[in-house]
C-alpha cells in the first residue's frame, strides 16, 4: 500500500511539471495528476476531489509503485506518506501493493 501511494506522489509531482492534458503518466492524465497535487501538499491538505479519485482510479498503480522511492516528489513540494494515503481516501478497492 505504501508504495501504490508513493508512487502517485510521484505522478503528481512529474504533473505538477507538466503543463499539458496531452501528457499522461501510468494512464493518468496531467490534469487527474494535478487535482491531486493538493491532497498531498502538506501542511493542511484537504481531503482528494472526485476527480483526483476518479483519475487515480483509472490509473497503473503498478507503473505508478514505480514511483515510490522518487527523490522528485519532495522537492516539488509533494509530501510521499500523503500520497501514500490516496488510494484508500479514495476508497480504491484493489490498491496495488507496492
Amino acid at each position: 500500500m505504501k508504495g501504490l501511494q508513493a508512487l502517485i506522489l510521484a505522478m503528481v509531482m512529474v504533473m505538477a511539471i507538466a503543463t499539458t492534458d496531452a501528457q499522461s503518466i501510468c494512464n493518468m492524465p496531467a490534469s487527474g495528476l494535478m487535482a491531486c497535487k493538493p491532497a498531498v501538499t502538506p501542511p493542511n491538505p484537504p481531503p482528494p476531489t472526485s476527480t483526483c479519485c476518479s483519475a487515480l482510479s483509472h490509473a497503473d498503480m503498478r507503473c505508478l509503485c514505480s514511483y515510490k522511492n522518487s527523490k522528485l516528489l519532495p522537492s516539488l513540494g509533494i509530501d510521499p506518506n500523503l500520497a501514500m494515503k490516496l488510494p484508500s481516501l479514495c476508497k480504491l478497492p484493489h490498491p496495488a501493493n507496492c
